[in-house]
């Protein structure tokens, strides 16, 4: 389990102990009320935790759709390989999975990673490489 999932679940319990103990401490309605209340942030949580996997590929695959433009148009006579993390593996949650890499052929041992908020707004945040930083041809300075 991720330190991010471990707080929100603490959180989550938190709050369903809080409104649990506040119940035994009222009667009749209320009571039934904080019962009622603890149930449906319960369920929330649940569905929110198994929706938001699918909500992080929804978000990256529309992000790769409008980063291929972005490519083609910038790197006309390139080719390219796309990779994202894979986030619901062990070993890659510590990653923020909206970086996306982009290797060219022509420079096999450079990733370069992509971060895009929008049509207009894409941007190379950083790169890894093996070779030295003169001979990399597709820095994009700002």
């Amino acid at each position: 389990m991720h330190p991010k999932e471990a707080i929100e679940l603490m959180v989550v319990g938190l709050c369903l102990v809080t409104i649990v103990i506040i119940s035994f401490l009222l009667t009749g309605k209320w009571r039934k009320i904080c019962w009622s209340l603890a149930l449906a942030v319960l369920v929330a949580y649940c569905i929110f935790f198994v929706i938001r996997p699918f909500w992080i590929d929804a978000q990256i695959e529309k992000k790769v759709t409008l980063l291929r433009p972005f490519l083609e148009q910038h790197y006309p006579n390139e080719e390219w390989v796309i990779s994202t993390v894979p986030h619901r593996e062990d070993g890659f949650k510590h990653l923020n999975p909206y970086y996306i890499g982009v290797v060219f052929e022509s420079e096999p041992n450079t990733i370069y990673n992509y971060w895009v908020e929008s049509k207009s707004n894409i941007y190379q945040i950083s790169f890894e490489t093996d070779n030295m930083l003169d001979e990399l041809e597709h820095v994009e300075k700002r």
